[in-house]
């Protein structure tokens, strides 16, 4: 059986922010050519895997979305040898002093976040947190050296290692959406010893923590039947113990809200249910905030899906996976990809 452990805390360390994902795409791809047809990358950097079907063409396809992308960071300033920065996707600043980074300078350099002393801060901010803009980079060198190696525009990746932790967990960085990217790999190492009839299109998009860019796109590259985004979600954990949250390490989600086709949804939870894949339904009565968002309504607009992998601490350096759910996640993937018959689009409505 594929163990995707490995694989994930290699691309954890890896940059990747949202716009800037080559390095990590390079990992992807080599992990996923022994599993895939042929491998493609869109204009715009999404990286596509191909599993032809086995069905008379033309065959219907079925497109898996997870994307590669990260949160970090992005050099605004540097002053007197310390480095300014602002955010790339969502990052609380509450969450970065003492943090370890690698600012991707003329070389890579390794930095902390520090936070100036209370008196040196303005009254204004007493004991709240610290904003952004007064947060620094400090790389341990001169003033001279840092401006000459750093520049604004620069970006800056958390550096944290990953840690495994006890009953199969596993923390660290960039879980969102990595985690996603392995159970993809799972998805595709499980159909590549089993017949599928539709084509399979397994996509590591770009850009979905901020511009949803490679959702958007890839459909309109790739014309699927059908589409399924895979994403992360927040897990129950210290102050996030509502209907808003599922629990963690208890089965994936399924999402149902105005992202998902109710046929879709169907397909997919017979299919659960079936194998005993442990699986929760997760309600998101707007947007689901995955790439789902971009693929439902590319070009005319498509059937589709989010699945999501409960993760706590969403948006900091320690992240938590539960790795059976990237299992539960990838098996379920492949299976229902795999129970797809040819005429199963022309069976669908909106009312299934």
């Amino acid at each position: 059986m594929y163990d995707p452990l490995p694989f994930l805390k290699k691309i954890l360390a890896l940059p990747g922010l949202s716009g800037y994902e080559d390095p990590v795409r390079l990992a992807i791809a080599e992990e996923w050519g022994p599993f895939v047809d042929e491998l493609k990358i869109s204009r715009l950097g999404s990286l596509y895997g191909i599993r032809r079907g086995n069905s008379v063409e033309p065959r219907p396809r079925i497109l898996l979305a997870a994307h590669m992308d990260a949160i970090g960071l992005m050099t605004t300033m540097v002053d007197h040898g310390l480095i300014h920065f602002t955010e790339v996707g969502g990052v609380d600043p509450r969450i970065l002093p003492g943090q370890q980074v690698i600012v991707h300078g003329r070389r890579d350099l390794p930095g902390v976040i520090g936070q100036p002393a209370a008196r040196l801060l303005p009254d204004s901010i007493g004991k709240k947190a610290v904003p952004m803009e007064y947060l620094l980079i400090d790389v341990g060198l001169s003033a001279e050296e840092t401006a000459g190696l750093v520049r604004p525009g620069d970006l800056i990746s958390f550096a944290q290692p990953p840690i495994e932790l006890t009953d199969n967990s596993l923390a660290g960085h960039t879980l969102d959406n990595r985690a996603s990217v392995a159970a993809l790999s799972v998805c595709l190492s499980e159909l590549s010893s089993m017949r599928h009839a539709w084509d399979v299109w397994a996509v590591a998009t770009v850009q979905e923590e901020e511009t949803l860019a490679g959702a958007f796109t890839s459909p309109v590259d790739i014309e699927p039947d059908i589409a399924v985004a895979i994403d992360v979600t927040f897990a129950k954990g210290p102050g996030a113990s509502d209907y808003r949250t599922v629990p963690f390490g208890k089965g994936i989600c399924l999402g149902w809200g105005p992202n998902t086709h109710p046929a879709i949804f169907e397909a997919f939870k017979k299919v659960a249910e079936h194998l005993d894949i442990p699986f929760q339904t997760e309600v998101s009565p707007s947007q689901s905030g995955t790439d789902a968002m971009g693929l439902q309504v590319a070009a005319g607009g498509l059937p589709s899906l989010y699945i999501s992998i409960p993760i706590r601490y969403m948006h900091t350096p320690v992240e938590m996976v539960c790795m059976k759910d990237i299992q539960r996640a990838g098996h379920l993937l492949a299976q229902a990809a795999a129970s797809l018959q040819p005429d199963f689009v022309q069976q669908i409505r909106w009312e299934d």
